[in-house]
């Protein structure tokens, strides 16, 4: 949809730089792609839901139509995309055919000979034009009476007094903005009689008199934006018999007069209230308004409209309503805008529209809801609209009630389109690599485990859990594939059922609790090691007993945070349903503040304090074994030792920091109302939320010292027993690995042949000296 900007519209003479910033130059306000001749449309009969590709016989459907991309091989489906009703098609009748286009710049590009006499030295002029912007003028400036353009913008003027412009009777155009003006006098314009634009934007005006436009009966522009503004009256216009257009944007009004506000101005085109504080639409406001076309009230505070308030407003052919507080519409609101063509209801918290709301609106060509959840959404409230080219909706999913409107929007979410419920060919690719390689990845290490001779069955039950966890992730990537295969093509028409369905509810919790089971056993597991390294010789190490206690306890805090959502769905609503992927992140304002109260708690509490733990532990960790290292003798191969602690530390922080600082900054950005495009969130279910998963096993299983050693010996054992077989059976001792807590060590078959000095530990007096010896064991446990 064409935005209505504030640098869409221009005055479009006199020199650039005394255009107001609302009137700006006007080159080309739409962009279309090559004209192509496609012949009569009206030939061609497409099926419900498609369009036609010109005058060729093929038909394309909605979604491809007005996506920048040439479906049609002779561009028909990407032309006439622009959205030009409303204000733009009413620029071009009323106002821009009647001004001409003048050089950007003609002050400066050419040399005109100045007519005026007495100009200020500051001052340029050109012809009977006079240019003062930026010359730190206090009052306006006395020149000769024929000028017919004066530009005054940027200057230190504070008051307007009586008969100010009294002699300049041929001025037309009058620039009075970016100044300090606070009063302007009753008798301020007297004598302007030809004055046709008239522009006060960016002062700090909050009153304005009664008939102080008396005397402007020419004047056809008033723009008077940007200042503060807190009441007018319909007599303020007294006197504008020829005024088209009226812009009092950005201003502080509160309420708009309960009496015929266009009685004086009966001309009246173009009314723009933008940006106040509007609260309530009375029904006498707009009744003198009858020629009134263009009417914006976006941006304000309306959450009262009466159901007579736009009855008189039977020429209008654009209302903007968006990002107000209405809540309802009187069922009957619309019934007399016949002429309507472009209608704005966007972004209000619009609880219920009525099934035939859009019923006499025989005339309407773009229709825009962004923002708005249509609860009772259904094909009988758009099929009255024949004429309907562009509409808005908040999910793209609703494009499938509206099959017959060419031009839909939007497309995609970022994760899911029209057609798939994974939009991109490479998420729908690599949903299967991820969950193929974290699947396979923590099964094997599951099945292997247990075949690793170590004494700590404690820390082997901890990597077990967390390979469990991890699978879990695996799974849920595994079921968003299949569906994402099962609706290929026809996503459209399951997309709303998917993501209210029991399937989707499961499988999102089946994600949180994978990450949230994940997030705590990798912490307990980071404090078991600190514990273990910062201080060997007191006796934090948990046991068996408590060992099991965390695990179930770790599990019970992830069931209870996947599940609690699905048990109360006034405070959550469809707390797991607000993409396709069935993922919480919640990066956009949700209909459920406790949703999102309770997203924020998860990723910005539980999440973010386990990760600085994480962090905090492992320098610590490595800090310690550097202190010991600085008093060993073996400083080389201690200086290898410590490099190989630090790659294998800093990879596993770096792989948790990879995971959840993108996450940790998207919440944040949400949390600042920053909009955060589907397509980041789709990326990071599918890439990111998953690293962790997928290669946790290779970090605390395959590339540990154990698992290397117990390859080790099975390809030894395989080696001898093809020699024995080999040999016809003759014995041989081969040797074997056991890891304990204190590094691993060789033994054979045969204890009784180990040499006594192996068999006797070394004794120590000195507590500092086993101290350093115990951590450099740890230290080798640990790279």
């Amino acid at each position: 949809m064409m935005v209505r900007s504030t640098t869409d519209h221009a005055d479009n003479t006199g020199p650039s730089n005394v255009w107001s910033p609302w009137v700006a130059q006007r080159v080309n306000i739409f962009s279309y792609y090559p004209k192509v001749a496609h012949g009569n449309e009206e030939d061609v009969k497409c099926s419900l839901g498609y369009f036609p590709c010109g005058n060729i016989t093929k038909c394309l459907p909605q979604f491809l139509h007005c996506n920048s991309v040439d479906d049609c091989g002779n561009w028909a489906d990407e032309d006439n995309c622009g959205d030009s009703n409303g204000w733009p098609m009413q620029f071009d009748n009323y106002y821009a055919k009647y001004y001409k286009m003048t050089s950007l710049n003609p002050f400066e590009t050419e040399i005109f000979e100045c007519l005026i006499s007495s100009v200020p030295l500051q001052c340029l002029c050109r012809d009977l034009d006079l240019n003062c912007d930026e010359t730190n003028l206090r009052a306006v400036p006395e020149v000769s009476s024929n000028v017919t353009l004066m530009s005054l913008q940027g200057n230190l003027i504070r008051k307007l007094l009586p008969d100010g412009f009294k002699k300049y009777h041929d001025l037309q155009k009058l620039y009075l903005q970016n100044n300090k003006i606070r009063y302007i006098s009753i008798y301020a314009f007297r004598g302007l009689h030809n004055l046709t634009k008239l522009y006060l934007s960016q002062n700090r005006i909050t009153f304005l008199k009664p008939g102080v436009f008396e005397d402007l009966h020419r004047l056809e522009w008033l723009i008077i934006e940007d200042n503060q503004l807190s009441r007018i009256s319909p007599l303020t216009f007294y006197g504008l018999k020829s005024l088209i257009l009226l812009v009092l944007m950005n201003n502080s009004l509160t309420r708009l007069p309960n009496k015929p506000f266009c009685q004086h101005m009966p001309r009246l085109h173009w009314l723009d209230f933008e940006g106040n504080h509007i609260h309530k639409l009375r029904n006498l406001t707009f009744v003198s308004c009858s020629n009134l076309t263009v009417l914006i009230m976006s941006k304000n505070k309306i959450n009262h409209i009466n159901e007579n308030s736009f009855a008189s407003l039977q020429k209008l052919d654009e209302l903007d309503l968006g990002n107000n507080e209405i809540e309802n519409l009187p069922p009957h609101i619309l019934k007399n805008l016949k002429e309507l063509s472009q209608l704005n209801l966007s972004y209000n918290p619009i609880q219920k529209i009525e099934v035939n709301q859009f019923d006499d609106l025989v005339k309407l060509k773009s229709l825009n809801l962004e923002g708005i959840e249509i609860s009772n959404i259904q094909q009988r409230m758009f099929r009255p609209l024949k004429n309907l080219s562009h509409i808005y909706f908040k999910k793209f999913q609703y494009c499938g009630y509206a099959p017959h409107v060419r031009s839909c929007k939007p497309n995609t979410d970022g994760i899911s389109s029209v057609e798939n419920l994974l939009a991109s060919i490479i998420q729908r690719i690599f949903v299967w690599v991820v969950s193929a390689v974290t699947c396979f990845g923590n099964i094997f290490v599951i099945c292997m485990r247990p075949y690793i001779r170590s004494e700590n069955k404690l820390h082997a039950m901890s990597i077990i859990s967390l390979c469990c966890a991890d699978c879990l992730m695996g799974i849920y990537l595994f079921v968003i594939g299949a569906f994402d295969l099962k609706f290929r093509g026809e996503y459209n028409k399951h997309a709303q059922l998917w993501m209210e369905s029991i399937h989707c509810q499961l499988v999102g919790s089946l994600a949180i609790l994978s990450t949230e089971v994940s997030v705590l056993l990798l912490t307990f597991l980071t404090l078991e090691k600190y514990i273990c390294i910062v201080y060997p010789f007191r006796c934090l190490r948990p046991g068996k007993c408590r060992t099991i206690t965390v695990l179930i306890l770790i599990w019970t805090i992830g069931f209870i945070v996947a599940f609690v959502p699905l048990s109360n769905k006034e405070f959550f609503k469809n707390y797991y349903g607000t993409n396709g992927v069935c993922f919480p992140l919640h990066s956009e304002d949700t209909e459920s503040i406790g949703a999102r109260i309770y997203s924020v708690a998860i990723f910005l509490g539980i999440n973010l304090i386990a990760f600085i733990i994480i962090v905090f532990s492992y320098g610590s960790m490595f800090y310690s074994i550097h202190q010991s290292a600085i008093t060993t003798t073996e400083i080389q191969n201690q200086v290898k030792k410590e490099m190989m602690i630090a790659k294998r530390f800093f990879f596993i922080v770096f792989t948790d920091a990879l995971c959840w600082i993108p996450i940790f900054i998207l919440k944040f950005l949400s949390l600042l109302q920053v909009e955060i495009p589907g397509t980041i969130n789709a990326w990071v279910v599918i890439f990111i939320l998953p690293i962790n998963s997928a290669l946790n096993p290779i970090l605390y299983t395959l590339t540990t010292r154990p698992f290397k050693e117990m390859i080790h010996q099975i390809w030894y054992n395989y080696r001898q027993r093809r020699c024995i077989d080999s040999k016809g059976g003759q014995k041989i001792h081969a040797p074997s690995f056991i890891w304990t807590n204190d590094g691993p060590y060789m033994e054979t078959w045969s204890l009784q042949q180990m040499p006594s000095k192996l068999m006797k530990p070394t004794l120590f007096a000195d507590p500092y000296e086993m101290s350093l010896i115990s951590q450099s064991n740890k230290l080798n446990s640990y790279s």
